[in-house]
Formats: structure tokens, C-alpha cells, sequence
């Protein structure tokens, strides 16, 4: 079993900047792709961004690429989004997961353990 707690979330301006962290506990994170998923009031939970285990490689929405910054430190167990030009419309609770087979990492259906999530909330 994993255990994920992300932290970070707040309120801030449009424009601002927001780390979130997700942190693990019961199992190493080296073997797992790890995501960022979101979900804003009244809709439905949608794909932000993703690292995979071995190289790193990173996936963005379109809507965050160039603004938000995936990244893992390993040996923390912890993944970080650095999220920078926020604007009211990335407001939503933010949640990361984890996915040990890497086969998809922008469906929310292949992720094996997920967070209860941070609040963000960008003021205009």
C-alpha cells in the first residue's frame, strides 16, 4: 500500500505561485509514474501533469504547459508541482496519484493509489 499526503495549497492572487508537494509513505515512489490530476466546483476531474519512474520524462496539460513544473525527488519520496502564472481558472482541489504500470499516464483509471487532495484557489 501507498499513502499519499499533498500539502502546499492556499489562496492567491492571479499571477501567483503555489508548490504543491506530494509526499509518500508504505512504499518506495521510484517504481511509480506519479500525476497530478484536478477538479474544479461542478466538473469533472481532469489531468494536469505527469513524471514518469525511470527518465523522468514529463506530460502537461495544455492548459498548465509552460506555467506549471512537474518534478520528483526520489530519495524524499515526494513529487512537486511548481505552479507560477496562476490565473482564477486553475482554482480546483489538486491531487496527486501514482501509477505503477506507466502505461497511461493521463488516464485517471490506470492509477493505483491517490491522494485526498489540496484546496487552490486563485483570486482575481
Amino acid at each position: 500500500q501507498v499513502q499519499l499526503v499533498e500539502s502546499g495549497g492556499g489562496l492567491v492572487q492571479a499571477g501567483g505561485s503555489l508548490r504543491l508537494s506530494c509526499t509518500a509513505s508504505g512504499r518506495t515512489l521510484s517504481s511509480y509514474a506519479m500525476g497530478w490530476f484536478r477538479q474544479a466546483p461542478g466538473k469533472e476531474r481532469e489531468f494536469v501533469a505527469a513524471i514518469s519512474w525511470s527518465i523522468g520524462n514529463t506530460y502537461y496539460a495544455d492548459s498548465v504547459r509552460g506555467r506549471f513544473t512537474i518534478s520528483r525527488d526520489n530519495g524524499k519520496n515526494t513529487v512537486y508541482l511548481q505552479m507560477n502564472g496562476l490565473k482564477p481558472e486553475d482554482t480546483a482541489v489538486y491531487s496527486c496519484a501514482a501509477q505503477y504500470s506507466g502505461i497511461n499516464v493521463y488516464s485517471q483509471r490506470h492509477y493505483d493509489y491517490w491522494g485526498q487532495g489540496t484546496q487552490v484557489a486563485v483570486s482575481s
